[in-house]
Order: C-alpha cells, then sequence, then structure tokens
C-alpha cells in the first residue's frame, strides 16, 4: 500500500483527492496547519502539522513516504484569484517559494512522485473562443495564475528518473463542501434562486472534485514516462448556471424562474485529450446532475 502525503489536504479541493487516493487503496498523511476533523474523510488519516514556509525545514514529514501531492495554496478565505489581499509580495513568497521548498525537500528525502495542483488561471488572456491545449502559451493575466505557473515551471526543472513530477490545469471544482465547512459556490448558487434572489448569468468550464481525485491518483500510477514533467488539462463540462438550476427546479419541483443562458461564444474551453488517453473519464453530465440533487436535498428542500 502507497503512503501519500497531501498537502492541503483538509481543503475544499485536497479533501476530494485524499478520499480518492483512499479509495484506490493508499495510506493518506494529510499536511496542514491544524488536525482536521476525521469526518472530513472516508477512513482515517494520519497528519503532519505543516506550512508553506520556504525557511523551515519539514523534510521529516516525508519519512516514510512513496508521493506527495501538493494542493495547499495560502489565500484569502473564499478567493483565489484576488487571493492576495492587500499583501501581493506574501502571497508570492508563501505560493511560489514554500511550494518549491516543499518539493525541493520530498525530493531530498527520496519521494518518487509529486503532483502539483495548478489551474487554468495559467492561460490567463486568450483569443476569445479558442481551444486551451497544454501547448497553448500561457499568458497569466492575474497573480494567482502567474504563481501557479512559476511553480509549474520550477517544480519542472526538478524532475528527473527518480522525481517523476507531474502538474493539473484543474478547471472550476464543484461538489459538496465537507461536514461542518462553509458552502459550496452550487449550494450558495440554489439558495439565493430559493429565496428569489437575482441570479447573475455566467457559464464556466467545472469538474467535480472527484474527478480531480481520480486525476491525482492516475499521475501517481500511471507509467513514469507518460506524466513525468508533464502539465495535463482537468476539465469536464461546460455549465452556464441556469443549466444548474434547471436541475435544482427538476429536484425540488421549484417553479421559479431560471436565469437567461451567458454568452459562451468567447469563453476557452480546455482540451482533456492527453489526461484522457491515459484512461481518466470525468462524470459528465450525469455526475452533474446528482450532484445538484443531492445539494438540494441537503438544503432540505421538499422535492
Amino acid at each position: 500500500m502507497p503512503t501519500t502525503l497531501v498537502s492541503g489536504g483538509a481543503g475544499y479541493v485536497g479533501r476530494f483527492i485524499v478520499n480518492a487516493l483512499i479509495e484506490g487503496g493508499h495510506d493518506v498523511v494529510v499536511m496542514g496547519r491544524s488536525q482536521p476533523a476525521a469526518e472530513l474523510f472516508i477512513a482515517p488519516v494520519r497528519f503532519v502539522e505543516g506550512t508553506l514556509d520556504a525557511a523551515r525545514d519539514q523534510t521529516a514529514s516525508f519519512a516514510g513516504v512513496e508521493h506527495f501531492v501538493h494542493a495547499a495554496f495560502d489565500h484569502v478565505p473564499g478567493r483565489y484569484r484576488g487571493g492576495e489581499g492587500d499583501d501581493p509580495a506574501g502571497f508570492r513568497a508563501r505560493n511560489v517559494d514554500g511550494s518549491i521548498a516543499l518539493f525541493q525537500q520530498a525530493k531530498a528525502a527520496g519521494i518518487k512522485r509529486a503532483v502539483f495542483i495548478s489551474s487554468r488561471a495559467v492561460y490567463g488572456t486568450q483569443p476569445p473562443g479558442s481551444l486551451l491545449s497544454e501547448e497553448t502559451s500561457p499568458h497569466p493575466d492575474t497573480l494567482y495564475g502567474d504563481v501557479k505557473l512559476t511553480v509549474e515551471r520550477r517544480l519542472h526543472a526538478l524532475s528527473n528518473a527518480a522525481f517523476v513530477t507531474a502538474s493539473l490545469r484543474v478547471t472550476g471544482v464543484y461538489g459538496p463542501a465537507g461536514p461542518g465547512r462553509p458552502d459550496d459556490k452550487w449550494t450558495l448558487l440554489i439558495r439565493d434562486w430559493l429565496a428569489g434572489k437575482p441570479i447573475e448569468p455566467r457559464v464556466g468550464s467545472e469538474v467535480h472534485g472527484k474527478d480531480v481525485g481520480r486525476a491525482v491518483a492516475l499521475m501517481l500510477d500511471a507509467p513514469r514516462d507518460e506524466v513525468s514533467g508533464e502539465v495535463f488539462n482537468v476539465s469536464d463540462l461546460m455549465v452556464d448556471r441556469s443549466d444548474v438550476l434547471a436541475a435544482a427546479q427538476q429536484a425540488t419541483g421549484a417553479s421559479l424562474p431560471l436565469p437567461p443562458l451567458a454568452d459562451a461564444s468567447r469563453f476557452n474551453r480546455m482540451q482533456t485529450d492527453k489526461i484522457a488517453a491515459l484512461g481518466w473519464r470525468p462524470g459528465g453530465a450525469k455526475l452533474m446532475r446528482e450532484t445538484v440533487r443531492g445539494l438540494a436535498e441537503r438544503l432540505k428542500v421538499v422535492t
């Protein structure tokens, strides 16, 4: 049974990753600032305290570990783009220097594989309507995207035959938040709609957190020469807020009006052929509808 350390494993996306790895037979160690609640995960995990601090030697955290998944990210609560708040220099130092220090220490400790949770934000501004492949030249237009791209490139420079690395450029993630955690974005959206609040039209690419977890597991299991030093897009559906609320309407029977569809013609869709070639298959529209139904039920709406 491989042992995998997941930094930020108690976070919104990290929890999905941890549970996917547990389902795949991994012994998981969660790194974070404080001990997470046991009910966040589908099975017990070990915990090690850790932070994004380049000056701190955290090599001991990797003792007995084979794989490292870096999902931790220091940001203003609830914000990724704009997550620097009023401290852009500190934001960059923690998320770039702190991340690279962890990867260097993991490599020195003999970790065999490392996966970095990056973002579609690395692509930044692109020609309207163009398709985003891993060969598309990144043009990050936010500090968040620039930080993610910088870490990708510096991690790539650390790769060698003994230290296999991969970066996942993840799009918007949906799925239920963990027990005791703030509501996820779709629960908030459905609640506002049920309350009769105006809903601004919006469309974007989405992927379920479970499918992100499966993508991570794939990076740890795929043949070394197919993933080492590579980046992979991780995206599933183009989803309009009207699609989400139509599924909520069907689940709840609410007769409230739906917002108009947003204009998707200028949106940059993500191509996922590269990770699909390794066998990754996301849940698609079926999983999206099932998720919305579950979120509606959690709101205790009478159907």
